[in-house]
């Protein structure tokens, strides 16, 4: 058995075609993930296929390309840009003489350093058992005490026990946990309830800059950063819209492509913020070419979690990156659709204010109409 790696890893990427229109968009965002984790990168490998291999994922000749990368640049691991299966990470590692970790133990990995509220820490080491589980069941008993390593942290700095039995009780009391958490924040959200307050929250891809317009906003001092989930505990504030209006506005984890299910699943409880929202501002980097697609992906998760038929305010941020002035935007239905401003410089935050201050009076307007619960059913369907 090769000796496995106790951290700070430099690695070998790979990132193959399967003829996906984003591939480039991928590939970049492999590597910002992996600088996130604090990994160098010596050497990126591509290649084309038409469908994964059954065994080694890649093919036998990509497959030696790899190994000889990894002896050529001394990398102590390597990183798929893909979902692996057990069987293929096993193999792989008996043919690479190396350790391999793929996109989803990646993507764990970051929110494992990230984690700072008790709740969060939960819902990370929930996420990696689960995910793990998988792995630790079908023979990987030399992970037995693994101390740290991408795929590893949170539960693996301490002896990670394989016991299918003792993993499945661990698993059973983080659930608990997490659902006294949950049940207590349900007691808070009630007692908002009661008050009439609108909520909003703050959803988007990962480094659109959502933190940075939280603290614009409210601020507060949510930490914000130019890198890949900065943000992982929800924070909530109370933004004063003027002196009679006011709402909770809660700042969320960022989305990526190809989250992991397990990762959303961990971090529903988190995410009810979302699901609870009077009204969700997608905060989009306008800067970004693939912004449409991040926009798709965002929306899927908001999907998978219930949150889709919230009405929803486009945020078009960092418009101080491409010399644009901050204005509002509206649909046929003379409804504000978006806003474009910068969160960083602060340019158009009135006009955000505004629109809230909108969408909360033609929400009482709604309200308080009974001859139209049509048009108000309509109204729910359509952004404001």
């Amino acid at each position: 058995m090769f000796d496995r790696h106790q951290g700070g890893d430099e690695a070998v990427l790979v990132c193959l075609d399967f003829g996906d229109a984003d591939f480039e968009d991928s590939l970049l965002e492999l590597k910002e993930l992996a600088a996130s984790a604090g990994i160098a990168t010596l050497a990126v490998i591509q290649g084309r296929r038409s469908r994964p291999d059954p065994a080694l994922f890649a093919g036998s000749g990509k497959v030696d390309e790899i190994a000889e990368a990894v002896r050529a640049h001394g990398a102590q691991i390597v990183i798929f840009n893909h979902q692996l299966s057990p069987a293929q990470e096993r193999n792989l590692e008996r043919k690479i003489q190396c350790r391999v970790v793929d996109r989803t133990s990646l993507i764990l990995d970051i929110f494992a350093q990230r984690a700072r509220s008790h709740e969060g820490k939960l819902q990370v080491e929930l996420a990696q058992l689960e995910h793990l589980s998988t792995r630790l069941v079908r023979g990987w008993t030399h992970l037995e005490r693994q101390k740290g390593g991408i795929g590893l942290r949170g539960p693996g700095e301490t002896q990670l026990e394989t016991d299918r039995r003792l993993l499945g009780k661990r698993v059973k009391t983080l659930k608990d946990k997490l659902a006294t958490l949950q049940r207590q924040r349900q007691v808070q959200r009630k007692g908002r309830d009661r008050a009439g307050t609108v909520s909003v929250s703050i959803v988007g891809y990962t480094n659109a800059g959502k933190s940075t317009l939280f603290n614009a906003l409210t601020k507060a001092k949510a930490y914000a950063a130019d890198q890949l989930f900065a943000t992982l505990d929800t924070t909530s504030r109370k933004l004063f819209l003027d002196a009679q209006h006011s709402v909770i506005l809660s700042d969320t984890v960022g989305f990526v492509r190809q989250l992991p299910h397990t990762l959303v699943e961990a971090f529903r409880a988190t995410l009810e913020e979302t699901i609870r929202a009077d009204l969700l501002l997608h905060v989009v980097d306008s800067n970004q070419e693939s912004r449409d697609r991040q926009m798709e992906e965002v929306n899927k998760v908001l999907q998978e979690i219930g949150a889709d038929t919230i009405p929803q305010l486009i945020i078009w941020n960092k418009i101080d990156l491409k010399g644009v002035s901050p204005t509002v935007e509206r649909d046929e239905y003379g409804r504000i659709s978006a806003v474009r401003l910068s969160a960083r410089t602060g340019e158009g935050l009135d006009l955000l204010r505004g629109a809230i201050m909108e969408f909360i009076q033609a929400q009482h307007a709604d309200q308080g109409s009974t001859a139209n619960d049509a048009n108000a059913s309509e109204y729910q369907q359509h952004r404001i």
